[in-house]
């Protein structure tokens, strides 16, 4: 499927390692270039030098922190640098939480709230002009199962993702007038790092069956009884921000497995 994204300009957060590297490679396939943003530069760095290696496509790595204010003028700022601008943002950057709610202090619910919330807000007061400049574009804000079906030990990440999910919702009512698409993305279960060191962490003292553990979680959780590779979820985010997907305006996508016990 020709998704005419050749020449277009994707800016990615959390982009050096999981979904989000796994994203820049598929948009790369596809002949877009790319600004990737995280806040490890040699990490960063490499990947960036290795996709545009790869695919012949122009990757700029930015180290920033999007959850900060002065983070995300740096990506924008780099984006009217290097591009003129920009077609498609993937709010991508995220991590879980642990904790409980009669525990977790003020700051830990502020931290989550500047990384999951405003860092997709700062970002489209940055980029959609330029979108709108350039005739349009596609915003995808990647959430969680969580933000609808939550984990019981991670309340805070619960609370903002389903915060970031509303937030797309209003969004995509505000910016579609200058023909840019807002969606968004709940995975369920991806394999990613995090979840390896995690579970190599919960194992270490119980004979060190990782992959014995994950697939425990995936039994318990998805009907699928396995997690999706980083490699499954950029197939479909690189889709809904193309034009193929141009009439998904507002929408929320599962891509869980089966996960969600609902409809």
């Amino acid at each position: 499927m020709e998704l005419n994204l050749r020449g277009k300009v994707a800016v990615l957060t959390g982009a050096s390692v999981g979904i989000g590297l796994a994203v820049a490679e598929a948009f790369a396939a596809e002949g877009t270039n790319l600004l990737l943003a995280a806040r490890n530069e040699e990490r960063l760095t490499q990947a960036a030098e290795g996709i545009a290696k790869k695919f012949g496509v122009k990757a700029v790595g930015v180290s920033c922190d999007v959850a900060t204010a002065a983070g995300v003028d740096k990506l924008v700022a780099a984006a009217k640098d290097n591009f003129g601008g920009a077609d498609i943002l993937f709010n991508n950057a995220g991590t879980g939480s642990n904790e409980t709610i009669m525990d977790a202090p003020d700051e830990k619910w502020l931290a989550y709230w500047e990384l999951h919330v405003m860092a997709a807000v700062r970002l489209a007061r940055g980029l959609v002009p330029m979108m709108k400049a350039r005739g349009g574009g596609a915003i995808l804000n990647n959430a969680s199962i969580c933000a609808s079906q939550p984990l019981g030990y991670e309340p805070i990440y619960n609370v903002t993702k389903a915060a970031l999910m509303m937030l797309s919702k209003n969004m995509a009512n505000e910016f579609i007038k200058d023909n840019i698409r807002v969606n968004t993305i709940n995975p369920g279960l991806v394999l990613t790092p995090d979840w390896v060191k995690t579970a190599k962490q919960l194992t270490q003292d119980s004979g060190g069956d990782w992959e014995g553990h994950l697939q425990q979680v995936a039994d318990e959780h998805a009907p699928v009884r396995r997690f999706a590779s980083a490699e499954e979820l950029a197939g479909f985010v690189v889709f809904l921000c193309s034009e193929k997907a141009s009439y998904s305006v507002g929408s929320t996508y599962f891509v869980d497995g089966g996960m969600l016990r609902g409809v």
